[in-house]
């Protein structure tokens, strides 16, 4: 039971995640007068498939974990003259037939999209889930600690690190996981007095919350969007720091995940209740996001950095190099792709 429990869930998660990132593209390549041929949710064979009134085929496929949309002569950014060979009525509706400001709009809308899809998520979380909110305020200082040798005293309410401010206590630890390989300036109120202080990295400051400092609410409509908002940045900042620390070495690469691991932790949201469930899904969508905008070759960002290039040197890039490195970029997503399943494999199986 727990099995199929954990199946449906990876279903619904990626379901939704990419389905509102391909969402993104057709909905921006329809505005931009460019025609979709296939929006499909899953790669193989389609299990069911329709047409629509503008011929764009719909497809549900038999291995649901991932998805994409076919636009007409995208595929052709890289060899212009095949697409200058056509005859006019066959350029009606090409992707090379609108102006690279749109063909940036359509590339950077399935990021967009899963931006807007954890934003909404967060934001409902923070309006209907009414929540008991750990403040931070210190409640104890572990003794010889960092914290302890900097001054920070029991009382004290932690007011920014960094440059992030901090509301609650996971906002607390969130910062000082962005600030783990550095000196971090943690701003404090003590007393109706601001002080600043610096803590040297360590795996663990030595500050204890005030279990009696908690205050119990839920947001009002502006406060919710504000808090959904700020979530969505945290959770990308947060994101983008792990991966940097895994490239630089500081971070483990066994962190690194498959499908496997986004099904063991959302089969577990899922038996949690419907809000953490939720919040799983926001935090694919975030992770989706961030990953498509790195600068590589065969993801959104590395398209966008294309069209970026082309803009300032307004040169068109193409041939051979270019094919080449659309290559290396499927084969690097190949490997990672092989690399996080070994990971998962390891880590369940073999152990």
């Amino acid at each position: 039971m727990h099995t199929i429990l954990t199946i449906v869930a990876l279903l619904i998660v990626l379901g939704v995640v990419v389905f509102v990132h391909e969402a993104g593209h057709f909905m921006a390549a329809r505005w931009a007068g460019v025609r979709v041929d296939a929006f499909s949710i899953g790669f193989g064979p389609a299990i069911i498939k329709w047409h629509d009134k503008h011929n764009t085929v719909w497809k549900l496929c038999c291995l649901p974990l991932g998805g994409y949309v076919s636009i007409y002569g995208q595929e052709d950014m890289f060899n212009r003259k095949k697409y200058k060979s056509l005859p006019k009525e066959k350029k009606v509706g090409h992707y090379l037939s609108v102006p690279a400001w749109k063909q940036f709009i359509i590339i950077a809308a399935g990021v967009f999209m899963n931006f807007v899809l954890a934003w909404g998520i967060y934001s409902a979380d923070f309006m209907f889930r009414p929540r008991n909110i750990q403040l931070p305020v210190v409640g104890q200082v572990i003794r010889d600690s960092v914290a302890f040798k900097a001054g920070i005293k029991a009382g004290d309410t932690i007011v920014k690190i960094d440059n992030s401010h901090v509301e609650n206590w996971g906002e607390l630890i969130i910062a000082k996981e962005l600030a783990d390989k550095h000196d971090a300036n943690v701003l404090i109120k003590r007393n109706n007095k601001m002080l600043n202080v610096k803590l040297v990295p360590a795996e663990r400051w030595g500050l204890i919350a005030d279990g009696g400092q908690t205050i119990f609410r839920k947001k009002g409509f502006f406060g919710s969007l504000y808090s959904g908002l700020r979530e969505t940045y945290h959770q990308s900042k947060t994101l983008l720091v792990v991966l940097k620390q895994i490239i630089t070495g500081e971070r483990s690469s066994k962190q690194l995940g498959s499908f496997i691991t986004i099904a063991q932790v959302s089969g577990h949201a899922l038996e949690a209740g419907f809000f953490i469930f939720l919040s799983i899904i926001a935090l694919i969508s975030v992770n989706l996001a961030v990953v498509n905008l790195l600068p590589l070759p065969v993801l959104d960002g590395g398209y966008l950095l294309i069209l970026i290039i082309e803009a300032i040197t307004r040169r068109k890039l193409g041939g051979k190099a270019m094919e080449y490195c659309i290559l290396f970029g499927w084969i690097l997503i190949a490997l990672l792709f092989a690399f996080t399943m070994w990971n998962d494999i390891a880590r369940v199986f073999i152990k």
